[in-house]
């Protein structure tokens, strides 16, 4: 892949973070660390627009999901995760 130049503003702490993976051996370089950075950005930005999609055709077809639907699903997978957390300090 043909790779560019460019110039960006970042925050310090981020810097040093992209310093630290490098010299760790986490990342080969911090152009590498920020452009590994940009790709897991660019690919939860399209499985974002996925989702969001797949929601309008749902709505489209059932009608828009509600508040208390919202609230019911949440509740269920709080209560699905507790119950996962409580099986697995069960058995370990």
């Amino acid at each position: 892949m043909q790779k560019r130049r460019v110039t960006v503003t970042v925050d310090q702490d981020l810097v040093d973070e992209a310093a630290a993976a490098v010299a760790s051996g986490q990342a080969e370089s911090v152009s590498a660390w920020v452009s590994g950075a940009m790709a897991q950005r660019r690919e939860r930005d399209r499985r974002l627009g996925e989702l969001a999609a797949l929601v309008s055709a749902y709505e489209a077809e059932h009608g828009v999901i509600s508040d208390e639907e919202l609230a019911a699903q949440a509740q269920a997978d709080r209560d699905s995760a507790a119950s996962i957390r409580a099986s697995q300090q069960l058995a370990g």
